[in-house]
């Protein structure tokens, strides 16, 4: 019974969350406040299921939040992030330093609490939530480089506040200085990068060269080897986060086969994660104390939104001459969600005086801030003029002939897709391919030059290893920038370049979640 009822109750929270989903679309805020009051609803002053172990929580929130970067990881382009790499390491970096020690230092003065309290609160709510951002900044149609920017951000900052932040609560507060704190950081950010591109290449050349008995077996491995990379790193002492980001970020941008399959599997299970791990906090929370944390969690959460955050991106952001207007967007696009309260269960399990205080103050910060600055983001877009027309993106699976060598391509003229009205004669594709046939509702017609292509077609190709990348790069152009993509590429690498005062508008990007 026990067993059953455990089922039961996962299977209806899970059902539950997915709805929540569709509810916090409709009225346009982010779905983990609602997933946090599922939890404080099924917790002691709800439903009266008790629990208070905040060690399982860090340990469990760990875990899903190495799934949420996995899969943010996976599903982030590298054409699109490359021209913002540099803005983005600097604010999750230098950024992330300058929000601490301001927000600290408002902490200190204002709540009256030692420094090493005072630095837990900068710290803890130091980093942009993954995965708030990645929900959000989904769902809007923003310029791909500010929405890249943002991605990567919360994508790169959160191993080292979580390193700054179990350096502060151990022993080693004592022990260690500033400048060995630093090269701690450095050290497990650093390895966390080699250990993830090395794991991840080595994965990718399996995959690739592997014809697996089953389509379903793709995406498994796949996770597999995101999972050993993170298990690699965090045996070698360095962050398993980053370097878990890392490998999905290859890995995502590599040539896999199945890679919708895969992709859309890594998105189920990021979901899953995210409903998770907002219930646990949820449950961990005593909404008996939260009242008590209200005027200091408003305290701190302005000095960070308003002071904190601003100041830092003004730092970073000023070397890339960012127009103000796209900087007061990144300063108030700086979300705050599950990391933070996962980071503060850090000093509860290390038994700190002032960790519960400092868990309640993050957690209101968290829904007060988040329920505040998600709705406004829509309307600062529009006005800052960082929202664009998107057409969907050209999803193009493969599946290898390891015996033939060459691979079967499928994909769906998708909306907004300028392959719509270009012959198959004008796709100009290696006289190697050949193009099977093309389904068309709900019927197949004949694959020859003078056809033209129209939304909703499905392509079957056959294409030799040899021309599969040149192929799916070609198809890719065409689908962006129509039969002359040579000359009318609509993705610049060009970053946020020193002689201009603005970038350049990207009018297209990939699809949401």
């Amino acid at each position: 019974m026990d067993l059953n009822t455990s089922i039961l109750a996962g299977s209806l929270v899970l059902l539950v969350g997915v709805a929540a989903v569709r509810v916090s679309t409709r009225i346009g805020l982010p779905s983990l406040l609602l997933y946090l009051v599922i939890g404080l609803v099924l917790g002691e002053s709800g439903l009266g299921f008790g629990f208070e172990d905040a060690e399982l929580t860090m340990i469990l929130g760990t875990i899903a939040l190495a799934m949420i970067l996995a899969e943010g990881g996976f599903s982030t382009r590298w054409d699109v992030i490359r021209p913002v790499v540099g803005l983005s390491g600097l604010l999750a970096t230098a950024g992330v330093a300058i929000s601490v020690a301001i927000t600290a230092t408002i902490a200190y003065w204002a709540l009256e609490v030692d420094v090493r309290t005072a630095l837990l609160l900068g710290a803890v709510v130091g980093s942009t939530d993954a995965a708030a951002t990645f929900a959000i900044m989904r769902r809007l149609p923003l310029a791909p480089r500010i929405r890249a920017t943002l991605e990567a951000e919360s994508g790169f900052n959160d191993p080292p506040v979580i390193i700054l932040v179990s350096v502060v609560a151990s022993d080693a507060w004592h022990q260690a200085s500033g400048w060995q704190i630093l090269g701690l950081v450095v050290f497990q950010l650093v390895g966390g990068v080699l250990i993830g591109v090395g794991v991840a290449f080595l994965g990718q050349r399996i995959l690739a060269s592997s014809a697996l008995p089953a389509v379903g077996l793709y995406p498994l491995a796949t996770l597999a080897i995101m999972f050993l990379a993170f298990a690699v790193a965090g045996l070698l002492g360095v962050s398993g986060l980053m370097a878990i980001y890392v490998a999905g970020m290859w890995l995502g941008n590599a040539k896999l086969p199945h890679r919708q399959a895969t992709a859309g599997f890594a998105d189920g299970l990021g979901w899953v994660a995210q409903i998770g791990l907002f219930v646990l906090l949820g449950l961990l929370a005593s909404p008996t104390r939260l009242p008590d944390a209200l005027l200091p969690a408003a305290i701190v959460g302005i000095g960070l939104t308003l002071v904190a955050r601003p100041i830092s991106v003004v730092a970073c952001a000023i070397w890339w001459r960012v127009p103000w207007r796209h900087q007061m967007f990144l300063s108030w696009a700086g979300l705050r969600g599950a990391v933070p309260i996962v980071v503060a269960t850090i000093p509860v399990s290390e038994g700190l005086p002032a960790a519960h205080r400092v868990f309640d103050i993050v957690f209101v910060l968290v829904i007060t801030f988040v329920l505040i600055q998600a709705p406004l983001l829509p309307r600062l877009a529009r006005w800052s003029g960082l929202m664009v027309e998107r057409a969907d993106e050209l999803a193009v699976e493969s599946a290898p002939l390891e015996k033939l060598g060459a691979s079967v391509l499928q994909f769906e003229v998708p909306q907004g897709s300028r392959l719509h009205g270009v012959f198959v004669d004008d796709l100009r594709l290696s006289e190697h391919v050949v193009l099977a046939f093309v389904a068309r509702e709900g019927g197949v017609v004949a694959a020859g030059p003078h056809l033209s292509l129209r939304h909703g077609d499905h392509l079957l190709l056959a294409v030799p290893d040899a021309v599969r990348d040149a192929t799916e790069g070609r198809l890719q152009a065409i689908s962006r920038g129509g039969r002359l993509a040579v000359w009318n590429s609509p993705l610049s690498s060009e970053p946020y370049p020193p002689s201009r005062s603005r970038p350049a508008t990207v009018p297209t990007s990939r699809a949401a979640r």
